[in-house]
């Protein structure tokens, strides 16, 4: 896991979600090892964030890259 910058260590910010959201995530998590409604988001954005960037390195192929698969495609009459 990557460490984070010394500087931002200990600091937050406030994101709003509507309060029927809150509600039922707060119902949710009673009983689990979670303590608080945002730790659980806390924990839901970082998967989620993960996962994103994730797929977005997989998915990024270079224009040189597009270029030599379609030459190939080509060699190989697909095109």
């Amino acid at each position: 896991m990557a460490r984070r910058p010394e500087g931002e260590r200990g600091r937050y910010t406030t994101v709003s979600i509507p309060t029927p959201l809150y509600d039922r995530i707060k119902s949710l998590i009673a009983g689990t090892g979670f303590n608080s409604v945002s730790q659980f988001v806390t924990y839901v954005l970082r998967e989620v964030v993960s996962d994103m960037e994730r797929e977005k390195v997989q998915s990024a192929v270079s224009e040189e890259e597009k270029e030599e698969i379609l030459r190939k495609l080509k060699s190989l009459g697909y095109l």
